[in-house]
This record gives C-alpha cells, structure tokens and sequence, in this order.
C-alpha cells in the first residue's frame, strides 16, 4: 500500500451508499489506508462528498466546519422516525387540495430563517454516551437530542406543489436537512419527511470539481496546497521562520505575513508554497497547532 497519497478529492456520491462506503471504495482504489471525509451524507442523499488523503485529513476539522449548500425536497402527508423517505411511517394523513396557501407557507418558512438552535434527528451519526443515535434507534431507544446551535445562510423555493416543496439552501455546520422536513411539517401542522436531498457544495468544494463515483481508475487528486488554502487563512513564511516551523518552535511576527486574526488558525507556506504546518496567530508571535509531514 502507498500511504505518500496527500491532497483530496471531491465525489458526487450515489443514493444507497454510506459514507463509510466511499471511504472504503476509495482505499482499495487507491491502495491506502489514510482516507477520510469531511461532512457525512445520508446513504439517501447524493452529491459532493469530499475524500481527505493522507496529510489532508489533518485538515478535516475546517473543512467539515465549512458551510454546505443543498437542493432538498420535502414531502407533505406522511413522517417517519428518521424523518426522510427511508425511515419507518409514525403517520400519514390524506392532504385536502388547498391546503398549503401563500400566508401559512411563508410563516412556515421565515421561522426557519430565524432559527438559531435545532434538535438533530436521533437516527445520526451523533455520539451519545459512547453510542451512535442510530444504534440507539435501532434499539428502541427514545432520546432527546439538546439543540444545537445552526444558521439557515440562504432559503429558497425552487418549485412547490400540493404535497410537496422544492428547495435550495445554504446552512452552516451541524443543520440537519431531515430536521427541517420535520420543522416545516410541524409548522405547518401536518406530517412530513425528507424525500430527496443533494449536496451541491461544501465549502468552495462544488459538484463542478465532482468526479462520478464508483470510479474503476484513480481520478487525480486536488493538491494539499489547494485544499489547504480552501481550508484556512494563509500565512506565509520567510526562510528562517520556515526552519522554525519545521522543528516545532515558537515564530516571531517577523517570521511570518499573515490575514488571520490573534488566535485564528491558518496553513503556514514555506517561500516555495509547501504547507509546512497549521498555526495560531497569538500576541507576541505564532505557534504550531499540528505539523504537516515533508513533502
């Protein structure tokens, strides 16, 4: 196996398939081991899925923070436990021809676009007490997941029709599309799911970089530099603050130019443009968070 793969790649995931799916079929595509994402998607969903290779997947933790964008439509008349089209029916219920007018729908839609907090649907891949919400689900088990803080950035009707509606969003880290399909229901008085979602983007990461997948022969790789710059503030480093980099220590304002604010983490470039490290500005100068192996 080669474990010098370094940089990632963005997959336009297939309904049916997990995550972990992908990953799996990646390694073996690429003969390594060091593979992962950053932002999972429902074997439902479809669309961008970005795969981390090597010294990459030191960048996950930006990257999944990044905002997502989505094409979701949502189904009215029937909800499930999972709350998309997957899960098991908790109720269905005949809609009347008018039910859904202008007023109740854009009521429905500005209390989303107020929203700070949302419950996660327990069906997830959150940890709660050492075990995943699915498996608790599975088990039988009811919990209530805390809220959590999200931002809707963007929330539009693409389409809508007596029993269902079509949307196009951009939401931050931590929104769960399933829990709108269950919000909106509620809102509007009347069971609901999700019953189509695709990824569109994550981050600058959009379905225009995605490559089909499953792939029969390894696609070309996104660079670490690249994903490191979509990733974090760039700081750039002078020859001396480089070798300082390089064995860990502390790196004084002269060593370094750089955008990111006193405790923002950014990638440090060597003068030739290798991502030597992640970084954090402080007062008096900046230092390593995590190193990236030489090139």
């Amino acid at each position: 196996m080669s474990e010098r793969i370094h940089g990632a790649l963005v997959v336009d995931k297939p309904g049916g398939m997990t995550s972990h799916d992908v990953v799996a079929q990646a390694r073996r595509l690429y003969g390594t081991r060091a593979v992962g994402h950053a932002g999972t998607l429902d074997p439902m969903a479809t669309g961008v899925l970005l795969l981390l290779f090597g010294e990459a997947c030191k960048l996950s933790t930006y990257l999944t923070g990044q905002s997502k964008r989505y094409r979701a439509e949502v189904s009215f008349g029937r909800s499930t436990d999972s709350f998309d089209r997957d899960g098991k029916t908790v109720e269905e219920v005949e809609l009347p021809d008018g039910w859904l007018d202008d007023e109740r729908l854009a009521s429905a839609l500005e209390g989303e676009w107020r929203r700070t907090h949302q419950v996660p649907p327990l069906v997830s891949a959150i940890s709660i007490d050492g075990r995943r919400g699915h498996e608790l689900a599975r088990a039988g088990k009811s919990v209530e997941l805390d809220p959590r803080p999200v931002r809707v950035e963007e929330l539009v009707v693409r389409s809508r029709g007596e029993r269902h509606l079509e949307l196009e969003l951009g939401v931050s880290k931590g929104y769960y599309v399933r829990s709108l399909a269950r919000d909106l229901g509620r809102s509007l008085g009347v069971p609901a799911h999700l019953s189509a979602l695709r990824r569109t983007a994550s981050g600058s990461f959009s379905l225009d970089f995605a490559q089909p997948w499953p792939a029969t022969t390894p696609p070309a790789l996104l660079g670490l530099r690249e994903v490191a710059e979509r990733a974090l503030p760039v700081t750039r480093l002078n020859a001396d603050g480089a070798r300082r980099a390089r064995l860990g220590q502390l790196l004084s304002n002269d060593d370094a130019q750089s955008s990111a604010g006193v405790g923002d983490p950014s990638v440090w470039l060597s003068p030739e443009g290798e991502p030597l490290a992640i970084g954090c500005r402080t007062e008096s100068g900046f230092r390593v968070l995590r190193g990236f192996a030489p090139a």
